[in-house]
């Protein structure tokens, strides 16, 4: 299911692994695992119109030319800390891929994203930047990552997060209409102080197991 530039990732196992994660009695370690499985499916419907290109190779009875893609054109740039979370899976289907680090934290009081750490691979304009976080909540943060990786001029951006709110998406692409958003579900509402509902509460917190 996609409309415009939000593409929900409607796959029942996805599906069934998020409902997993949002119950509130979930232990750390199996919030993590599933997060884990999930970016891996996730990273299947974000790269499937990745650019190949053909090589020669040898199998046991001929020559051929077969696709190949190019994973170290993508970079992964996370969202720190939550999307440490998302990471190791997506590396898991993608291997060759470099990795890039947005620091931002959520001001309490306003839910202004303030940067701390920005640390990309080289030569940006030749590589896919694929960004990652699992709330797109507010889209405070996410606003503010993108707009500074467009400083780098890489050649396409995506955003992937595992929960999405109305608010946050109309925020992101009130200022990046041109990035497409993946989700795997978009849920009603943010509350008071800025979390999405019914949601999964903070990811961070959960996959790290502090308050």
């Amino acid at each position: 299911m996609s409309h415009a530039q939000v593409h929900v990732v409607a796959h029942p196992l996805v599906q069934h692994k998020l409902t997993l994660m949002r119950e509130k009695a979930r232990s750390t370690n199996s919030f993590r695992r599933l997060l884990h499985e999930i970016s891996m499916l996730m990273a299947y419907e974000v790269t499937r119109d990745m650019p190949t290109q053909l090589i020669t190779i040898e199998t046991p009875l001929e020559t051929m030319q077969a696709p190949m893609i190019d994973g170290k054109k993508t970079v992964f740039v996370v969202i720190m800390r939550a999307g440490d979370g998302f990471l190791d899976g997506m590396l898991e289907v993608v291997p060759g891929a470099r990795v890039g680090h947005v620091g931002l934290y959520r001001d309490p009081k306003t839910l202004v994203a303030v940067e701390y750490y920005f640390k990309m691979p080289q030569d940006m304009h030749e590589r896919d930047a694929i960004v990652l976080d699992p709330m797109l909540a507010t889209g405070n943060s996410a606003v503010a990552a993108v707009e500074r990786l467009k400083e780098t001029q890489p050649k396409s951006i995506r955003f992937v997060s595992l929960l999405a709110a109305p608010e946050g998406l109309k925020n992101f692409h009130a200022h990046h209409p041109d990035v497409p958003v993946y989700t795997a579900a978009i849920d009603r509402q943010l509350n008071e102080h800025g979390y999405i509902v019914p949601g999964l509460g903070d990811a961070g917190d959960r996959i790290f197991g502090t308050k």
